[in-house]
Parts: structure tokens; sequence; C-alpha cells
């Protein structure tokens, strides 16, 4: 699922208020952090991340690399933080994020 210009102004909105929850520190991308975030996206749909000082990536190849094995799109990388969202299925329709639709335009 590609994420549209609005649907990612619209996600970015939503991070600004929720908590760092993955650290990533010296040892980079492990098992471990890919199955801690594949649960918190099942369990939040959106979450926010940190590259450590003592890391040897940027936020920038981490949310990348992170975005493949838990199917989830990147949706942010300012700084050292990162955002990665993915719908997930886990929760009833009305409890998911809403993302906005895209509009056709008339010709």
């Amino acid at each position: 699922m590609e994420l549209t210009s609005k649907q990612r102004a619209q996600l970015r909105g939503m991070a600004n208020t929720i908590d760092t929850i993955l650290q990533v520190g010296k040892e980079g991308i492990t098992d471990n952090l890919i199955h801690q975030a594949d649960e918190a996206l099942e369990a939040r749909e959106l979450i926010k991340g940190r590259v450590l000082e003592n890391s040897m990536l940027t936020a920038q190849e981490v949310c990348d690399q992170l975005a493949k094995p838990t199917r989830s799109e990147p949706v942010q990388v300012i700084g050292s933080k990162f955002v990665l969202y993915r719908e997930t299925h886990a929760r009833p329709k009305d409890k998911r994020i809403a993302l906005v639709k895209e509009r056709k335009r008339k010709a």
C-alpha cells in the first residue's frame, strides 16, 4: 500500500502526540527489534522510533530497513526519529486509523 501525500501528512500530525517506543542502538536492526516493531504495528498501527547516538545506522536507513520485514510504510524521518505505519487487521474497522481518501479530479 502506497501512502498519498495527504495520508502521509495526516499520519505525521498524529505521530506528533505519540511516544517513542522503539530504540535502535549499536546492535542495529536485530530479529528481536523486527519482532517488537511488528507486534507494535499490529497493536497500534502507527509507531515512532529513535536511533541512538551509538548506532552505526542513520534514522533513514533504519526506517527503510525496518519497513520491508514489517510490511509497513515509512511516514517520516526527522533527525534521529522515524515513524512507520501499517494497517492492522486485529482491530475492528471503527477502531482503526481512518486515512483520508484521495478525491478524483474532474477532467
